[in-house]
């Protein structure tokens, strides 16, 4: 059986991708608004969340960041500082507004714990490379498949309830939702053929 797969190594030899678009950090309820309005005149949009680490038996955490990223423009939801306003809850449960992720399962789980929540919309990048042969599930690994580049997770496992968060820490957002859009559109335009992937491999069943 061949299939499309990569390994931990390969990766480490690829160099680091960089989001060069423009990250707006949404940290009061005022500006909710405006950044719903900018991501609904977006076709498409990438989705994802960030959560304090938990590094005790029993701790547990609400989601902290929602992020939602444009292929230009990146915004990042604080929603330990803002709660989940209406407006941008609308925009989740909107099924006219296509929203891409990875793992949604676990996003939809935590942002439902805080406010009685209906996902509508969304694709789920794990269901969707399957169509193209892929057997990884991560977005590191994926990501690294289709454009030959490593996304950092050094940012994973920080304090995203901190005060400020560190321009590290905003890339690393940033770069997580828009990889999952950018996966997408390179999917959906037939950017890729798994046949002529370098990845492409026998694969041994265990």
């Amino acid at each position: 059986m061949k299939a499309v797969s990569i390994d931990k190594e390969t990766i480490n030899q690829m160099p680091r991708v960089s989001f060069q678009g423009r990250i707006h950090v949404i940290d009061a309820i005022s500006q909710v608004k405006s950044a719903v309005t900018a991501l609904r005149s977006a076709a498409v949009v990438g989705f994802d969340t960030e959560t304090r680490p938990c590094f005790k038996r029993g701790e547990r955490h609400n989601a902290a960041l929602i992020q939602l990223s444009t292929d230009s423009d990146a915004f990042l939801f604080r929603i330990n500082m803002t709660g989940i306003p209406e407006v941008l809850k609308q925009f989740l449960e909107d099924p006219n507004c296509i929203k891409i992720g990875l793992s949604t399962g676990d996003d939809f789980h935590q942002i439902a714990r805080q406010t009685d929540f209906h996902p509508a919309g969304f694709v789920e990048i794990q269901q969707l490379v399957k169509q193209f042969e892929i057997t990884d599930m991560s977005l590191q690994k994926i990501y690294a498949i289709l454009f030959q580049q490593k996304i950092s997770k050094s940012q994973q496992l920080t304090n995203w309830e901190a005060p400020q968060l560190t321009e590290s820490q905003q890339s690393y957002a940033a770069i997580d939702a828009w990889a999952c859009l950018r996966i997408f559109n390179y999917l959906k335009d037939g950017g890729f053929n798994p046949q002529e992937s370098p990845y492409y491999h026998d694969i041994v069943e265990e």
